[in-house]
């Protein structure tokens, strides 16, 4: 990426007049079956634009997960932006959309009382976890027959296809927008891509000009995002040749390794994330963190979010915090069965009255 970004075009791209990005946007557009594409600064910007694109004049309002990205983690932005009222489902298998639960909560009455759904925002995946292809296409064809826009946060969705689940256009051609993230599980420095019809790339990069996100000489941004999709994810529909395949191998190992010594996990390990169920063995995410540092490593809390650099070094030394997270939840149960034994850890009996137990 350093040799890209030293060998890159330094032309603007305000006026569309940079090789290394113009062949970004083009091999994207290609890559994922769309007609023309948008190199933006970040997903949420993606995300943003293609919400405000989409979105025409209110009332409208957009559909999503309730735990999605552009709900939960956007500074609001679709309402600051687009005027839209956002609303969150439930999904009812406790994992993913489906149609099902699409139908229950979409809008599509005209009644003057009615805030009209214009958008469905999906996200693959989500947390980690993938949202099968025939689903996708399900909702897509329902999203098409009544003239609804279908849009994916598909900040990981290279993950998905790595994982087996489907192509790149498998996938982005069930919908009318896609932002795919070049940072995270690839590894580049910063910047997103915004796919679509030409029609809406036009709308798009004149939002993207209007909040600031035009650039000068992107070129040394685009150039590395190329590297981190011809090299991480892999230069065919199905992330061939890519490196990223070895950061889900490296998670299913983490993952395995936990369980194997009686941990459990919140989620199971379909991509490069796991999820610790730190609060079953008793211990915060504070103590997960401290435990981290204590063995030369940076967590964030419960969520590891694995990428294909981590060393064997790292993953043992992950292991020693985990093997102490698992003697720290026997401890604190030993604890807690001689209090509630009548022993308490000084050694004193105790009697129990109703929730509360005291020293006698």
């Amino acid at each position: 990426m350093l040799t890209a970004i030293q060998n890159t075009t330094l032309l603007d791209d305000v006026f569309m007049e940079d090789p290394t990005t113009i062949s970004l946007e083009s091999h994207l557009a290609q890559l994922t079956s769309h007609q023309a594409a948008l190199f933006v600064l970040s997903g949420t910007m993606g995300n943003q634009l293609a919400l405000r694109s989409h979105l025409t004049q209110p009332p409208h309002s957009v559909l999503c997960d309730y735990r999605s990205h552009v709900l939960e983690w956007e500074a609001g932005g679709a309402a600051s932006l687009c005027g839209a009222l956002v609303r969150g489902v439930v999904p009812q298998n406790g994992v993913y959309l489906t149609l099902e639960d699409i139908k229950q909560k979409i809008v599509l009455s005209d009644d003057v009382h009615a805030c009209p759904t214009r958008v469905i925002s999906l996200e693959n995946t989500l947390g980690g976890t993938i949202m099968p292809l025939s689903e996708t296409r399900r909702i897509s064809a329902f999203a098409k027959q009544h003239g609804i826009k279908l849009h994916l946060d598909g900040a990981r969705i290279w993950e998905a296809v790595v994982a087996g689940a489907g192509s790149l256009p498998d996938f982005t051609t069930c919908f009318d927008s896609v932002s795919l993230c070049f940072s995270k599980g690839l590894g580049a420095p910063v910047g997103s891509i915004l796919v679509g019809g030409s029609a809406f790339i036009k709308q798009a990069r004149w939002v993207r000009k209007s909040i600031g996100g035009g650039l000068r000489q992107p070129g040394v941004v685009t150039a590395a995002a190329r590297v981190a999709v011809d090299e991480t994810f892999g230069r065919g529909p199905n992330g061939e040749g890519g490196l990223l395949k070895r950061s889900h191998e490296v998670a299913q190992r983490i993952a395995g390794m936990w369980t194997d010594m009686g941990g459990k996990l919140e989620k199971p390990t379909e991509t490069n994330m796991v999820w610790f169920d730190l609060e079953e063995c008793g211990v915060s995410e504070a103590e997960f963190v401290e435990l981290g540092k204590q063995q030369g490593l940076r967590l964030l809390g419960g969520r590891l979010v694995v990428h294909y650099q981590i060393s064997e070094e790292a993953v043992e030394r992950l292991r020693r915090a985990l093997e102490t997270v698992l003697e720290m939840r026997k401890e604190r149960s030993n604890g807690a069965s001689a209090v509630e034994n009548g022993v308490n850890r000084n050694g004193e009996t105790t009697e129990k009255v109703g929730e509360r137990t005291y020293g006698t």
